[in-house]
């Protein structure tokens, strides 16, 4: 049975075995291949009923995929952006606070491994971090040679 002949519930559980969906993304990708007769409500519905769509794993594998690669600020958006309970989302963050200096040194790290020479390297290292969502100052204390603890400062 080809993709295009799939019913919406054959095509939510295709998608859910790919990675976790919001109820909301799965309305959205989904919501082109109503016909008449379907009733999504009900399709998401039975399989939230099943667990198969939970907001909580969403959020945990949304963490677990994209933390050590971008800031708070990015994945805020990513899980807004999914549609998930904004109290869901602000748990998620509240998580990320305590790890986010330590994470952007890492990507830092493994990115550039040194302090920027000049004012254009230290824009260019800045402009990094900063696009991928993580807070100024964090930025700035990583850019200064502060290290996550337990490790002596690079300028040291």
């Amino acid at each position: 049975m080809g993709f295009a002949t799939l019913s919406l519930k054959g095509r939510a559980l295709r998608l859910l075995s790919q990675r976790e969906h919001s109820r909301d993304e799965l309305r959205r990708k989904l919501q082109r291949h109503v016909e008449e007769g379907d009733d999504l409500e009900a399709v998401l519905d039975d399989l939230q009923s099943k667990d198969f769509i939970s907001e909580t794993r969403v959020v945990e594998s949304t963490l677990y995929r994209r933390a050590s690669r971008l800031g708070s600020a990015r994945i805020r958006q990513e899980l807004q952006a999914k549609g998930l309970a904004p109290e869901l989302v602000h748990q998620a963050l509240v998580t990320l606070q305590s790890s986010e200096f330590e994470r952007a040194y890492a990507l830092w790290q493994r990115r550039f491994g040194e302090l920027p020479a000049d004012a254009q390297e230290k824009a260019r290292q800045m402009r990094f971090l900063m696009a991928r969502g993580f807070a100024g100052d964090v930025v700035q204390r990583v850019l200064k040679g502060h290290r996550p603890e337990g490790d002596a400062d690079l300028n040291a």
